[in-house]
């Protein structure tokens, strides 16, 4: 995940640049821009879901059908007596760009927990030891099965943002915002399982494609600090999975809860998101 986050932070970095080199011919008043980064925690619930599993080998191409699954999210279980990256967390980068400073681009990640739900009966369809097959097998440890993607199913996606308005005190030292985000980007899983007993070789690839959108309501305090507050859809197609002498894919659908801390900074003078107003009494936008 370091690799990743480093190539995000060269990414944005790159963009604010680029940004800023085009604007320099612009008077210094009219230029504006903010730069912003936040870490939270999550909780998702997952839509049932069809795994494909293909091991030529083995003779075996079949279907699990329609699979419960849960998350794991860790922060409940002790969050400050383990590393803070281990539960299920989530980070944003990004920068407002615009004079308004509302419209801006984000990277957006999400350390997802994905787990087949033990002790469930499922629906087995399609071919095994080169035999058709069609019945219930009981998905369990116990009985040679699992299927994680437990050190991450691992959204990471480009984003494009909206901010609304909602209250900005005339100091600037109070604000609620409301945020629409919406975009596009790849799933970085770590794949972890046991299907009849064979072990995979667990380890992060890049295994697919996944978008989402967003919506937050945040407050930001002494201009620099907020909390926020956000709720987010997110479709995922996985494709290429790596299994026992095979492979194995499918996609769900997520509904997600977040809360961060973060703070945004001011990357020019003449920002009238942090320039007191001429009055001081407070308004309403």
């Amino acid at each position: 995940m370091r690799i990743q986050f480093r190539a995000a932070t060269v990414l944005l970095f790159s963009i604010f640049l680029f940004s800023s080199i085009k604007s320099d011919a612009k008077n210094k008043k009219d230029r504006t821009g903010s730069i912003y980064f936040s870490w939270g925690y999550n909780t998702e619930w997952y839509t049932k879901s069809t795994v494909t599993i293909k091991q030529p080998g083995l003779g075996n191409d079949y279907e699990m059908v329609h699979v419960n699954a849960h998350d794991h999210r860790g922060w409940d279980e002790g969050l400050f007596h383990k590393a803070f990256t281990i539960p299920q967390y989530n980070y944003r980068l990004g920068y407002y760009f615009n004079k308004k400073q509302d419209l801006g681009i984000e990277i957006n990640f999400d350390h997802t927990k994905y787990l087949i739900a033990d002790g469930q009966q499922v629906h087995l369809k399609g071919t095994l030891a080169n035999k058709s097959v069609d019945e219930q097998i009981f998905f369990a440890q116990s009985n040679g099965f699992y299927y994680f993607l437990n050190n991450g199913a691992n959204f990471l996606l480009f984003n494009l943002v909206k901010r609304v308005p909602v209250y900005n005190a005339k100091t600037r030292k109070l604000k609620v915002d409301l945020t629409g985000k919406a975009g596009i980007g790849p799933v970085i899983p770590h794949v972890q399982n046991d299907l009849f007993g064979q072990i995979n070789a667990q380890q992060f690839q890049l295994g697919g494609w996944n978008t989402g959108a967003e919506t937050a309501v945040r407050v930001t305090v002494m201009k620099y600090a907020y909390l926020e507050f956000s709720q987010k859809v997110d479709y995922a197609r996985y494709s290429h999975l790596l299994v026992y002498d095979g492979r194995a894919k499918q996609n769900f659908g997520t509904y997600e809860l977040i809360l961060s801390l973060g703070f945004i900074i001011p990357t020019t003078k003449h920002n009238p998101s942090f320039t007191p107003a001429a009055s001081p009494t407070e308004s309403i936008k």
